[in-house]
């Protein structure tokens, strides 16, 4: 009878220790996911740098869906709960209107990359508003980049040192990506440039060219009928020989410019979101950059 009982018991405990180690070693992965820094990003620049500084140090999520135009993004409910868990969120200041509604009652480090680098305003139906799209000046990037790492080291200081390797590098690709436009723009026949709508004042003004926009710094804007007069009338005069529509929005209004004035379309991307297909085809920040570069040479007869 005792031997019974010892067996019971024996086959009891190996069956318990068993069910333990099984358990230990399934929760092991679920431990290394968590333990991973989750990073958020509003839209694409900012998951860019972003994803570039944080290396393998963390999970970086854009919360924009591919081929979403930011300015229009509406957190749906899951992505706020998505953002709560996170370590850190990581604006760029001027796009995310949903964040100024959340801001109050969600608890997470929150960093505004562009803070302090919005110095161009444009009028915008009847209203003077800040020029938002600064990603899309190399040197002032390299800005957002730092407030972004010090974002990072903030709340994962035992990586601080990775995060400021990470981010020399990238600032020397952003260095190597300016120099590439000043050489490139530097000998042009125009620097008169009309485009979908007010999103490279500071692209412009960092290389001398003047950006004449049809709509404003929302392309959501509407142009009145005498806007359109006066950019036929500007494009004429000064003999401009394309015009530049984006990707993530109609370029209806591109497109019939064109017609009327008897210019030809060339892309310039505010890189505001890549497509699936754009990122199935490699394509990132550089690349669409120097796309960028390249259609600017083009239209700007440049040598």
């Amino acid at each position: 009878m005792n031997n019974k009982i010892f067996l019971v018991l024996a086959v009891a405990v190996i069956l318990i220790l068993g069910a333990w180690f099984v358990g230990k070693n399934n929760s092991t992965p679920q431990k290394a996911a968590s333990s991973k820094l989750s990073v958020i990003t509003s839209f694409y620049p900012l998951f860019f740098f972003s994803a570039e500084i944080a290396g393998d140090r963390a999970e970086v999520k854009n919360i924009t869906p591919s081929g979403v135009e930011p300015h229009d993004f509406e957190p749906t409910a899951q992505d706020i709960a998505q953002i709560e868990k996170s370590n850190l969120l990581i604006l760029n200041g001027g796009v995310e209107a949903w964040a100024e509604k959340i801001k109050d009652t969600i608890k997470v480090t929150t960093i505004v990359a562009g803070e302090g680098l919005f110095t161009q305003q444009i009028e915008e139906e009847g209203e003077v508003v800040s020029d938002p799209h600064i990603w899309l000046s190399p040197r002032l990037a390299k800005f957002e980049s730092k407030k972004i790492l010090e974002g990072l080291i903030k709340v994962d200081s035992q990586n601080s040192s990775y995060y400021q390797d990470q981010e020399k590098v990238l600032e020397e690709e952003l260095d190597s990506l300016d120099q590439k436009y000043k050489e490139g723009l530097k000998n042009c026949q125009t620097k008169d440039f009309i485009t979908s709508h007010a999103a490279f004042g500071y692209l412009a003004s960092e290389y001398g060219l003047n950006q004449v926009p049809i709509s404003g710094v929302s392309p959501d804007s509407e142009p009145s009928v005498k806007d359109l007069a006066d950019l036929a009338d500007f494009a004429r005069i000064n003999s401009v020989k394309y015009i530049f529509f984006e990707s993530l929005v109609s370029p209806k209004l591109a497109k019939t410019l064109a017609s009327e004035i008897g210019a030809q379309t060339l892309v310039l991307d505010p890189l505001e979101g890549l497509s699936d297909d754009d990122i199935a085809a490699g394509k990132n920040y550089f690349t669409v950059m120097e796309d960028n570069l390249k259609n600017l040479q083009t239209a700007l007869q440049c040598q």
